[in-house]
């Protein structure tokens, strides 16, 4: 039966990571394999486990309560992602990104590359990797009109971005994961993978500020759009904030991260119906409202606008992944890989390499299930760095990547020609920054 469990999981990993050659979204692949996995434990009245961490081994369980107890991990981190999600969506409601075109006030192209990646590595630790590529390109679309300096310049976000995301709790799905699985805390996560995380964007920033597709100044200038709305930067700084927020209200109250998600949206959604209130009464016929039939809420659009489909994806992955963990295979397999390659930092960035290949979600996950060590162990915070990291090395390794893929319509063997190198450089400098800062500096 496991040999089964293994081909079923793989065929549904394949169709994941062919989704674009197959023209079926990943969520079908991803939700249909979570769903057999588990028919055939319950069918064949499989034994499941609880994996014990602390004393690293398993105990036996039900099936019942062992997918319940799944769900309710999974269910922490879709709940705390539709939170974020609809306070970003609220922030391009009112238009607030277009506050950050205001910045750009250069039209040196090495000036423009440093800029763009600064805001890519800041903004993505606060609104995601993914969130930060859109709303970047979105603004290059409109500042720089040349096609094949925009693909340079797209592939540079996406380098930047990742590397943002590694070092904070709420800047990347995996690291997320790991945050809410109670696997690093924040400030631990910051303290040992910031740095690394700067230097994994600054190597490749600064080796491609040389090639020629920088030189020189962009063509044309700038064009000053008048704001959508007058309270776009206000509720800019407002979303963000509620969403920096979340980590220090999980120090304060020790409550799940979700829970603080949903203080910060209640925040967020009150101002975003009182100033669309005022907006509609000063101006109930200019056209601008977001329904024919007048004034509607702004909560209400930003969640008919949250990507489902991402959401369903982690559903189906994280629990395919815990059906693996549940019959005990990562935890075995974690053994197997301790024996064979006793170097965990070489493990670690095995995973990196492989989150470019394969999504760093379900890496992640069986990740949680294959090492037992506790919270704020070093190892998880490599593992924050490489999978977050790593997904850089090829655009349809990361979402940030697949996202910029779709937007600039950038082609595969491009990408691996001009970019991967660059981002290959980044990881590999920024992991042996990692090591070093962890073995002479924080636990020398």
């Amino acid at each position: 039966m496991e040999t089964i469990i293994i081909i079923v999981f793989l065929a549904g990993y394949l169709a994941i990571t062919l989704e674009h050659n197959l023209k079926i979204d990943k969520l079908i692949p991803a939700l249909a394999m979570m769903a057999i996995l588990w028919a055939i434990i319950a069918l064949n009245h499989m034994s499941v486990f609880e994996v014990n961490s602390e004393l690293r081994e398993l105990e036996p369980s039900h099936i019942d309560e062992i997918l319940l107890h799944h769900l309710g991990k999974t269910a922490e981190i879709l709940v705390f992602l539709l939170g974020a999600m609809t306070i970003v969506e609220i922030i391009d409601y009112f238009d607030g990104f277009a506050t950050i075109k205001g910045f750009i006030r250069t039209r040196s192209k090495k000036k423009l590359l440093w800029l763009f990646c600064i805001l890519a590595f800041i903004l993505s630790a606060i609104i995601d990797n993914l969130t930060a590529t859109i709303v970047l390109i979105t603004i290059l679309q409109k500042v720089i009109n040349d096609r094949n300096t925009r693909l340079w310049f797209a592939g540079m976000i996406i380098i930047a971005a990742n590397a943002g995301g590694a070092w904070s709790p709420i800047g990347d799905v995996t690291t997320t994961m790991l945050w809410i699985a109670d696997k690093v805390s924040a400030g631990q996560l910051v303290v040992h993978v910031l740095i690394p995380s700067i230097i994994c964007m600054v190597v490749p920033t600064l080796i491609a500020g040389n090639n020629k597709a920088f030189s020189g100044l962009i063509e044309g200038d700038f064009e000053e759009e008048a704001p959508k709305s007058k309270y776009g930067s206000t509720m800019l700084y407002l979303g963000l904030g509620a969403i920096v927020f979340v980590p220090f209200f999980k120090t304060i109250t020790h409550l799940p991260p979700y829970v603080g998600m949903m203080l910060s949206l209640a925040v967020v959604a009150t101002f975003a119906e009182i100033y669309s209130n005022k907006k509609f009464s000063i101006s109930s016929v200019d056209g601008d409202e977001h329904s024919e039939g007048g004034h509607h809420s702004p909560v209400h659009h930003s969640l008919s606008k949250i990507e489902l489909p991402s959401i369903l994806f982690f559903l189906g992955i994280l629990l395919a992944v815990a059906a693996l963990e549940s019959l005990g295979m990562l935890f075995h397999y974690a053994e197997s890989l301790r024996e064979a390659i006793p170097n965990t930092d070489i493990v670690v960035m095995l995973f990196g390499v492989g989150s470019a290949v394969i999504d760093n979600v379900p890496l992640v996950a069986a990740s949680l299930g294959m090492f037992g060590e506790p919270m704020d162990n070093p190892l998880w915070h490599f593992i924050a760095y490489s999978a977050g990291t790593g997904g850089s090395m090829l655009i349809i390794g990361s979402a940030a990547g697949v996202v910029a893929m779709g937007m600039e319509k950038i082609d595969f063997f491009w990408y691996l020609k001009k970019i991967a190198w660059l981002a290959f450089v980044g990881f590999i400098s920024g992991a042996a920054a990692f090591i070093l800062l962890r073995d002479f500096v924080l636990h020398g």
